[in-house]
């Protein structure tokens, strides 16, 4: 893609207006010091002590937040208990200017949190320790289904796409039910050129609508392949895809890591792989994945081809992951200097 071509995409994207449905987490960061840790009493344990904290919207927040920071106009479709860190998390995504008219409060749940405590040792840097995770661990009540279903039907009529952010390991156990996803399907089939890209951890295969994305962990395990011992990432990425396709009839996007990603719309086509950017010094991948769905998302509504869209993705996520102990975003201008860094400079 050249500079011009890339500057029209992005100048575009701020008129995008999506849907982000899915399940919304906080990430909460604690900063340890390591010089002040006590040992209990009562126990004889190490007993860290907190000297700062950190908080953002997590998963589908972070989709979210990477769409923010490229300036689209975000109706966030979810849930979250009524409890301290729902308050948190409501107010991180209205402070940054999503319509949370889509977003539930749940009387009596308790918000998914991940926690997640950063040591900082003697030279000041931070390394994470063991994260501590709370998940909705039982099916979503028939009655926040509905729920979900009618504000998806509403939102979506006043959007250009949604990104279906599914992140529940067990089935039925998040904001995305077999119920909600049949929802996604008749949206889509009724609404063919409003944009829908899905992101599910545990079952991509389970959808039948939109542009199926994942990373290649995900995508064997949709497809129930396994990688053979001389086997490029790339080749495995392009049996998985072919496996998505004749699945599910969806184009099928694969991200790679540090090598790039694939795409191949369909059995006719060809598949497209698009390097990645190459990054310097640490590294920090949270996240990284969420921000590839916004800026593909993004950047299709604003008129991408999916090959346009998946190299803007992979500039956006080589801006990500440079950002070390943070859930990390990237803006239009830190998107066209490492455009200008690695292609002009």
């Amino acid at each position: 893609m050249n500079k011009k071509r890339l500057e029209q995409i992005l100048a575009r994207i701020p008129d995008v207006r999506l849907v982000v449905y899915g399940d919304y987490f906080l990430d909460n960061y604690l900063v340890l010091e390591r010089s002040l840790s006590e040992t209990s009493l009562e126990t004889g344990l190490e007993a860290y002590q907190v000297v700062d904290a950190r908080t953002y919207p997590g998963v589908a927040g972070t989709t979210v937040s990477n769409l923010r920071s490229l300036g689209v106009q975000v109706f966030a479709l979810g849930l979250c208990g009524d409890d301290g860190n729902g308050f948190e998390l409501r107010k991180k995504l209205v402070e940054s200017g999503v319509d949370v008219g889509g977003f539930l409060d749940v009387p009596g749940l308790a918000t998914p949190t991940y926690n997640k405590p950063m040591m900082r040792e003697a030279d000041g840097q931070e390394h994470e320790l063991n994260r501590m995770d709370v998940k909705f661990r039982a099916p979503l009540a028939y009655a926040l289904e509905e729920r979900l279903i009618g504000q998806m039907r509403r939102l979506l009529a006043e959007a250009d796409g949604m990104l279906v952010i599914d992140q529940a390991r067990q089935r039925n156990c998040g904001a995305v039910t077999d119920r909600t996803r049949d929802e996604v399907h008749m949206l889509g089939a009724l609404n063919p050129k409003k944009m829908i890209l899905v992101d599910s951890r545990e079952f991509l295969g389970f959808f039948k609508f939109g542009i199926l994305k994942s990373n290649l962990g995900e995508a064997m395990r949709s497809t129930h392949t396994k990688r053979k011992a001389d086997e490029s990432a790339a080749a495995c990425a392009e049996r998985c895809a072919r496996l998505l396709n004749t699945q599910t009839g969806c184009p099928a996007v694969i991200t790679l890591g540090d090598e790039g990603m694939l795409l191949v719309q369909g059995l006719n086509h060809a598949a497209v792989f698009i390097p990645a950017i190459p990054v310097n010094g640490p590294i920090d991948i949270v996240g990284a994945g969420d921000a590839v769905d916004a800026s593909l998302g993004a950047a299709l509504c604003a008129g991408a081809s999916l090959e346009e869209a998946g190299f803007l993705a992979n500039l956006v996520a080589s801006v990500v992951i440079q950002q070390i102990g943070v859930t990390g975003t990237a803006s239009a201008e830190q998107v066209m200097d490492q455009y200008l860094a690695h292609f002009e400079g």
